[in-house]
């Protein structure tokens, strides 16, 4: 993998140099026990928390375990990517497509849900593994294999109804400027695509991957783009994504967020109050606030919908409108997604 990384990337006089966002994402935390001891945490659990990924590794950017407390076992953002025992446990109800993205895949690629716009999935590859992820059985081989975007672009190009584009996968921002830019000339042919959205949780993760060379890619006169960031808790919005994003918003990019509502990282109304305040720093709007979605090996992090309603009863008297994401869900088959709260 480093080798091909490597081919990529100019020789300049000083020899290979790799930006600092792909050092950071080649430098990751893959080993449970690890994550653990960087914690100084007890691994009583660990022999379960190896089993359970096995299927989904632990991929954990360092510069998002330093924003962990250590000491903490309950720590939110701990809990958003250690492997536990809890996922092993079959539960009636979830299962490895949740959304049934299977049935909505004209192309191998490509999803079309929703009317007016399509989903690129661009590669299987993340900056960390969320455990809640609804794509966390997703069989990106038989997406990515071949020309794997020839047959996407060829579909959008005859799609006149389709005028935005939806950039996903995995995480599209693992991606090198490069060939980013190389899907992006591609998407520029075709001239009913007016929108470009981009859905990442990298920048989160590992804030420099919002670079110069990116933001000059996506701000361009050819495309209204907007970056939607993926941030749970308020403590992920560090100093260094607030200064980042601030760039971009002044570079016309529309910064907005969704969360997800999990059970022991922020099904509280003060930790929800904490990350709009937080977001609104870093110029993100909150857009939406999911409920889980019921992926096999993530039920221990749903909060039940009386809960969910209640909370977001109480961020709607604690912040004006514009604060509030809306309370949502997917459903298979819906034609849009189902707001329980605006």
């Amino acid at each position: 993998m480093a080798s091909r990384r490597l081919a990529m990337i100019p020789q300049e006089s000083a020899g290979w140099e790799l930006p600092d966002w792909q050092r950071q994402q080649a430098d990751l935390v893959t080993d449970p026990a690890e994550l653990l001891a960087l914690l100084e945490l007890e691994a009583s659990d660990l022999p379960a928390s190896l089993v359970a990924a096995r299927d989904f590794p632990v991929r954990v950017p360092r510069s998002y375990v330093a924003l962990m407390a250590k000491g903490d076992p309950h720590d939110p953002l701990l809990r958003q990517v250690l492997s536990v025992p809890a996922e092993l446990e079959a539960v009636p109800g979830y299962g490895a497509d949740p959304l049934e993205e299977g049935e909505h895949t004209p192309v191998p690629g490509l999803l079309h849900k929703y009317h007016g716009r399509a989903l690129l999935v661009v590669t299987g590859a993340c900056a960390v593994h969320c455990r809640y992820c609804f794509r966390r059985h997703f069989p990106y081989q038989s997406h990515l294999s071949g020309k794997r975007w020839e047959q996407a672009v060829a579909w959008l190009a005859a799609r006149q109804d389709i005028n935005e584009v939806i950039l996903s996968g995995g995480d599209p921002l693992t991606l090198t400027n490069r060939r980013l830019a190389q899907l992006l000339a591609a998407l520029a042919e075709i001239p009913h695509l007016r929108r470009l959205r981009i859905h990442s949780r990298t920048p989160v993760v590992i804030p420099e991957r919002l670079d110069d060379e990116l933001l000059a890619l996506v701000s361009g006169p050819r495309w209204r783009t907007v970056l939607v960031t993926h941030a749970n808790h308020p403590r992920e919005i560090s100093d260094a994504l607030v200064n980042r994003c601030r760039e971009w918003q002044r570079a016309g990019v529309t910064l907005l967020n969704q969360s997800v509502l999990l059970a022991g990282v922020n099904d509280r109304v003060d930790t929800l109050v904490g990350l709009s305040d937080r977001l609104h720093e870093a110029g993100i709007l909150p857009y939406y606030l999911h409920q889980l979605d019921k992926v096999a090996g993530a039920a221990h992090f749903v909060v039940e919908d009386e809960v969910a309603l209640t909370l977001h009863k109480g961020l709607r008297a604690r912040l004006p409108g514009f604060l509030v994401p809306r309370l949502s869900r997917e459903e298979p088959g819906e034609p849009a997604k189902t707001v329980l709260a605006g």
